[in-house]
């Protein structure tokens, strides 16, 4: 009967550090899942109203705001922080924003997701019109 060969320090501590993070799931890259993402403090100007066209969006990088304009000239207004890791959502294609860091979708429209990792809708924002400019704040 051969004995086993002892286990080297390096196979041990990486089995340890492989452990932990097996059980985490998303957690493992950082999903916040909407308990921390901060959307903005104060209200921001966003530009002229007549940047976002009917039945279409406009993503403000910056303030990370994405604004919508319904069929009946509602606008809406959504911080474009993604709920699941807190990345600022940099493309927005038609009404889909996308995610660089773990490919989350949302709707510009609704916020809804779309596509996972995230599970939390993009959170609301107010959204008002003063002497023409759109501004963007938090919902009081």
């Amino acid at each position: 009967m051969s004995a086993r060969p002892a286990a080297s320090r390096r196979t041990v501590l990486r089995g340890v550090a492989l452990t932990p993070v097996a059980g985490l799931g998303l957690a493992a890259c950082g999903g916040v899942e909407d308990d921390t993402v901060e959307p903005l403090a104060e209200p921001v100007e966003l530009g002229p109203e007549s940047e976002v066209a009917e039945d279409g969006a406009k993503l403000y990088r910056d303030p990370n705001v994405v604004v919508s304009r319904g069929e009946d000239g509602s606008l809406k207004a959504y911080s474009s922080l993604c709920t699941h890791a807190g990345c600022p959502i940099n493309k927005l294609e038609g009404a889909k924003l996308i995610c660089p860091c773990h490919g989350s979708e949302f709707d510009a429209v609704t916020g809804k997701v779309l596509r996972e990792p995230a599970v939390a809708p993009l959170k609301p924002l107010a959204i008002e019109v003063k002497n023409g400019t759109m501004v963007a704040g938090p919902q009081t």
